[in-house]
């Protein structure tokens, strides 16, 4: 009895690291990402394809971590023990299925950054967060407590103060058509988006197999490679390959920064993804909408201080109701573990939703 309840403080506490490293992860990316993105598009790009690519383009960098993962493996169980692959078919199939939809999603992204003011896209973006809520509800049978309930309200809120600032909100050359679309097609990114999160979580918890971090970094190998393909077929479409170089000659920031912006672009986003799937896994999908969440106010810091943007008192409101919302659903969420762990033993550590299994 005493070996079990050893057993399950080491999960949560090894819970707990993951759940920590993936959210540094995820800050890094969901901070990084658009800012990367901005910079491609403010110095002259245009292929939205491409910047869609690059957002799951960087899928080999899980290759490092799977490498060291077996390594591991083998060093502890033999080399005749130890698995290669832990994916089963199930889980494949929903890796490729929510993979095809990430591919869309991508351009549906990417294409709203390219065609909107930031202040108005972050406002659709915000709404992704209410979206993910009421799919995790539906799919995943999601508790709500009024912290969760407030956290929602504030940072959906929060975001969207973000929009007010901007008196002419169609940018200069840009046509009515392209305003439009890119408005629409972001919207419709935010409701994608929504269902992705919960559909991760709930083919964790329907896997006939242990759940184990190794098999969430082949997840999204797998996923991000499919959304790759998608991509790709985009590119060729629109033939993007043979627009690189041209616009590579007449980037802003010149040639090679164009190609560095790329290889940057490539890199920061998979780790947004690694950190997105990791703190869905190690907490709930509700909580990565979270953090997507509260980061938009601090992308938008990043942008007064990098791209010498105005930062207007909206922003400031909008810093500070994110906030607000962001201690309150941890507030409520280490208040509810405290109850239950005082239900269940004084002595016991904090549990986790999902319990993890050693890779």
């Amino acid at each position: 009895m005493e070996e079990e309840a050893n057993k399950k403080v080491n999960g949560n506490k090894r819970n707990l690291h993951l759940l920590i490293l993936n959210t540094i992860f995820l800050a890094i990316g969901a901070c990084g990402g658009p800012m990367v993105m901005r910079l491609y598009f403010i110095h002259g790009g245009k292929r939205v394809w491409l910047s869609s690519w690059l957002q799951t383009g960087g899928w080999p960098v899980n290759l490092i971590p799977l490498v060291i993962t077996y390594i591991h493996r083998r060093h502890r169980e033999g080399s005749s023990a130890a698995k290669l692959v832990f994916m089963g078919g199930p889980m494949f199939m929903a890796a490729t299925f929510i993979g095809v939809v990430c591919g869309f999603c991508n351009y549906l992204y990417g294409y709203g950054v390219a065609h909107l003011p930031l202040s108005t896209f972050t406002l659709i973006a915000a709404s992704h967060l209410t979206f993910t809520a009421f799919f995790a509800f539906v799919l995943v049978k999601q508790k709500f407590s009024p912290y969760s309930i407030n956290a929602v309200v504030m940072l959906t809120t929060g975001a969207g103060v973000l929009a007010l600032h901007t008196s002419s909100d169609r940018p200069k050359g840009e046509s009515s058509k392209e305003y439009y679309l890119g408005f629409f097609l972001a919207l419709a990114w935010a409701v994608v988006g929504g269902v992705v999160f919960p559909f991760l979580e709930l083919s964790y918890k329907k896997a006939r197999q242990a759940v184990t971090y190794t098999l969430v970094l082949e997840v999204q190998l797998v996923s991000c490679f499919f959304a790759t393909i998608v991509c790709t077929i985009g590119m060729v479409i629109n033939h993007d390959f043979k627009a690189i170089t041209r616009e590579a000659r007449n980037f802003g920031l010149g040639e090679t920064t164009y190609y560095v912006v790329l290889v940057a672009s490539g890199i920061v986003w998979q780790i947004c993804t690694l950190g997105v799937i990791g703190v869905t896994f190690s907490g709930s999908s509700l909580l990565s909408a979270m953090m997507l969440a509260i980061l938009l106010p601090v992308t938008e810091i990043l942008a007064v201080i990098l791209y010498k943007e105005k930062f207007t008192a909206e922003k400031g409101v909008s810093l500070a109701l994110s906030l607000w919302g962001f201690v309150s659903y941890f507030y409520g969420e280490l208040k509810h573990n405290k109850e239950k762990r005082e239900a269940l033993s004084p002595k016991s550590e904090m549990p986790l939703p999902i319990s993890v299994t050693a890779p």
